[in-house]
């Protein structure tokens, strides 16, 4: 087996946990085919049990403590040059210095790095075969945050749009192969960094469907009688607060006023000051860290996404048609998912259409919408087909 150098900007575990999913299966894959060195980041205190578990799959690796705190006060000395903020957030001494050993102690010719900010490690090493994955283009969530946010934040987020991606075309330029999470991703990508079309590609997500299946007997965790209409993800995600904020303010009251007992779950971990106030609204419940998601999605009624700013795809989408939930979903959280609108699930954009389509699905038996949403994950997010194309992209001359 030959040697290969994983960089990812959080340690890639636990595996059902949203942000982690994709580098997670990501290492699994790799460390089947090659000896592993991974460098990655731990940045939240609960992380650390997983350390071990992830050491066991590599033949070495570097996991260093990130304090969001502090990184985010040394990102500001991007401000002083043209760096993008998130290139100074991931900035440490000690993973370069241990990059640059791994790399000459094992002799190592083939680096894939998982998002932009950890790049920077692989850069000087233009020897190797270099492959990223941008999952998403980062830059362009930016440029979105900032047409939602006021001055001066809307002023930050605009450089960061501006400076990150003149460093994702640089790392394009410099890589062998550039891939993201969707096709749609991809292609805007194209339009952005035309200089490396031909670089370009993607691998969609997957869904370990024998783990989000009906089939697994889960305890209900709503009272008993509850109709429940579910939302998750990790609730510090703005773009996840701000669908929930917007779901419970506009569209939630709606559905109250025909079904007065309806309930909405907010099930993530990390729900900001923000989200928790929702908890504070008749039938709305925050729940915070739960063990497991299974069992929300599995006796719910209803997934919603209402997202209103969205990059790449929503494994919320994914796992809710796993377990056979009908899912209502807006036009920005359906990008990037392979699903038929009215066949799936339900596409609703606007708070009185949404409304509209939750209450259909209510009213509802919906086994065709069940047994078709758990068809097409098994269909088109199988984990081990669609990573093959980063061994393809590693092994071409």
């Amino acid at each position: 087996m030959e040697n290969l150098l994983l960089l990812v900007h959080r340690i890639p575990y636990p595996p059902n946990k949203g942000d982690k999913i994709r580098s997670y299966h990501l290492l699994r894959h790799l460390a089947a085919r090659y000896r592993v060195h991974l460098g990655t980041f731990v940045d939240s205190p609960d992380d650390w049990q997983y350390v071990e578990k992830v050491r066991d799959w590599c033949t070495s690796s570097h996991i260093a403590k990130l304090d969001p705190k502090l990184a985010r006060l040394r990102s500001l000395g991007a401000l002083l040059s043209g760096r993008a903020l998130s290139f100074d957030y991931y900035r440490d001494a000690g993973m370069q210095d241990w990059v640059a050993r791994t790399m000459s102690e094992h002799k190592i010719d083939r680096v894939v790095v998982f998002s932009s900010p950890m790049a920077q490690y692989a850069m000087p090493y233009a020897h190797a075969r270099r492959v990223i994955d941008f999952c998403d283009v980062d830059s362009d969530k930016w440029r979105m945050y900032a047409d939602q946010k006021p001055w001066p934040m809307s002023w930050l987020y605009r450089r960061e749009a501006r400076t990150l991606l003149d460093y994702e075309r640089e790392v394009a330029r410099a890589c062998d192969s550039a891939l993201f999470a969707t096709e749609p991703e991809a292609q805007l990508f194209r339009e952005l960094a035309p200089e490396s079309d031909a670089k370009i590609g993607h691998f969609n997500n997957g869904v370990d469907t024998d783990y989000f299946s009906p089939a697994h007997a889960c305890a209900s965790p709503f009272a008993v009688g509850e109709r429940v209409v579910v939302f998750t993800g990790a609730m510090d995600y703005w773009p996840n607060v701000d669908a929930v904020e917007w779901f419970t303010s506009d569209i939630f009251p709606r559905l109250r006023e025909r079904l007065p007992a309806l309930r909405f779950y907010i099930v993530g971990a990390r729900p900001t000051p923000a989200v928790q106030a929702l908890g504070r609204q008749p039938g709305v419940v925050v729940t915070g860290t739960v063990p497991d998601v299974r069992p929300y999605l599995a006796h719910a009624a209803v997934s919603v996404a209402p997202l209103r700013v969205a990059r790449g795809i929503q494994n919320k989408v994914l796992e809710a048609m796993a377990m056979a939930l009908p899912v209502v979903v807006t036009s920005d959280a359906l990008e990037g998912v392979k699903a038929e609108p009215g066949a799936d699930l339900l596409l609703a954009d606007g708070a009185e259409a949404f409304a509209a389509a939750v209450l259909q699905v209510l009213g509802e038996d919906n086994p065709g919408l069940r047994n078709r949403a758990r068809e097409r994950v098994e269909q088109y997010y199988s984990w081990p087909s669609n990573l093959a194309n980063i061994e393809a992209s590693l092994e071409c001359n």
